[in-house]
């Protein structure tokens, strides 16, 4: 294991780590929105390795250990750019990269402007280039209909997700907070295990130093949607992990996503939310090793 400061064009400073063999196949792991490196599992991690990949995850700016900034005056796109400073500063010049939720957007950017960088992509519980997804935030609370056949978040979440720029007074009622809220993100097809997500909060409270949750990223500056038509001519082998579960980017998401990716495939894994639980680990690093062991 290796950890690392991996500093960027621009002197924001990301903390990185580095699992399994070294001289694995390299899979870059990109966390979702305002959540740290410890957004994934480490029991999720340990499988991963166990396959013999070199696994790379990091803290988004403004999370976990990488610079804070008091005032969100970056967009979405340099949030992309970091992911490139972290595999240059691990002196990685291809990898696979898988993406969660933002950081499937994330993944999207980096198979328009870096492609060259990438082996293969995984798109997991995220919406596509073309979505507005403030919009559908928007709408959401407002009980507007989706143009399309796209749906808005529930309601519920939008409201979930506001709360983290409300400070928690004390770490127990943060746990009590966060644990809620993935009860919202997963779903109700699996049992809900409370424990194993107050665990993994635990860890990223402690890793973070603080208890109060990241928020900065909401008033990141977004991409065009316009770039969406751009995904007509992605060459990068592409997976779209959907969540029949998933209360942010609810099906088609995953489906329309893969449409405007050329030979992209949508799998579905059933009683996948927005979260991931240790139940659903296996099937999730399977679809992963099997995308990434077909584009070697």
């Amino acid at each position: 294991m290796t950890e690392r400061l991996v500093t960027t064009p621009d002197g924001t400073r990301l903390w990185t780590q580095a699992l399994g063999p070294a001289d694995g196949v390299p899979l870059l792991l990109i966390m979702g929105a305002n959540t740290s490196a410890m957004g994934w599992p480490q029991e999720f991690l340990d499988l991963l390795t166990a396959r013999g990949l070199r696994v790379v995850r990091y803290d988004h700016r403004d999370t976990g250990r990488s610079t804070h900034y008091g005032i969100t005056h970056y967009g979405v796109r340099d949030l992309a750019e970091d992911a490139v400073a972290v595999l240059d500063g691990h002196g990685i010049g291809t990898a696979h990269v898988a993406g969660m939720s933002l950081g499937g957007v994330l993944g999207q950017l980096l198979a328009l402007d870096y492609r060259d960088r990438l082996r293969s992509l995984t798109l997991m519980q995220t919406a596509a280039l073309d979505v507005d997804f403030a919009g559908a935030m928007r709408r959401a609370l407002e009980g507007t209909p989706a143009p399309g056949d796209l749906p808005t978040p529930t309601p519920e979440i939008v409201r979930a997700t506001a709360q983290r720029a409300d400070p928690a007074p004390d770490r127990e009622t943060a746990l009590r907070r966060r644990v809620e809220q993935w009860r919202l993100l997963a779903g109700t097809a699996l049992p809900f295990h409370a424990e194993e997500f107050r665990r993994w909060e635990n860890t990223a409270i402690d890793h973070a130093g603080t208890h109060q949750q990241p928020a900065a990223h909401a008033a990141a500056t977004p991409v065009p949607t316009s770039r969406g038509r751009e995904l007509a001519g992605v060459s990068t082998p592409t997976l779209v992990v959907q969540g029949p579960e998933d209360p942010v980017n609810p099906p088609p998401h995953g489906r329309h996503l893969a449409s405007l990716i050329p030979g992209a495939r949508c799998l579905e894994i059933p009683g996948l939310g927005h979260a991931l639980p240790s139940a659903l680990h296996p099937a999730l690093v399977t679809a992963l090793t099997d995308h990434i062991g077909a584009h070697p």
